[in-house]
């Protein structure tokens, strides 16, 4: 089961930069692949980036590599998504999800375990 949490949503400018962080419990936190995916309305989820058990390999989705940075911190639980350059483009409900499979060409959310609530970023001016 998913007993996950995520702050850092809201609206933010064109250009602009916003920090989301998802803190997890219930969870052998270590031993599990960590991701980013995001949902427009009206569209399919899609994948934005992913971390490797031990932190040192990251995956990111063609459209944010650049611009997006995923980090986690394994003592204190959580994964986090540094986002710069925010396009209007980037609007969507954001989730983090929890695997124990690591893929290099980017996660699949049909294969997610374990999901956070999701929140929303807006980028408008």
């Amino acid at each position: 089961m998913c007993s996950c949490r995520r702050l850092g949503g809201g609206l933010v400018q064109p250009g602009g930069s916003l920090r989301l962080s998802c803190a997890a419990s219930g969870l052998w936190f270590s031993r599990y692949v960590l991701g980013w995916f995001h949902q427009a309305p009206g569209k399919e989820r899609e994948f934005v980036a992913s971390i490797k058990q031990g932190g040192l390999s990251t995956g990111y989705a063609d459209g944010v590599k650049g611009r997006f940075t995923i980090s986690r911190d394994n003592a204190k639980n959580t994964v986090l998504l540094e986002m710069n350059s925010l396009k209007p483009e980037d609007t969507a409900v954001y989730s983090c999800a929890a695997d124990h499979t690591w893929v290099a060409g980017g996660l699949l959310s049909r294969n997610m375990e374990y999901w956070g609530k999701g929140t929303l970023v807006t980028v408008s001016s």
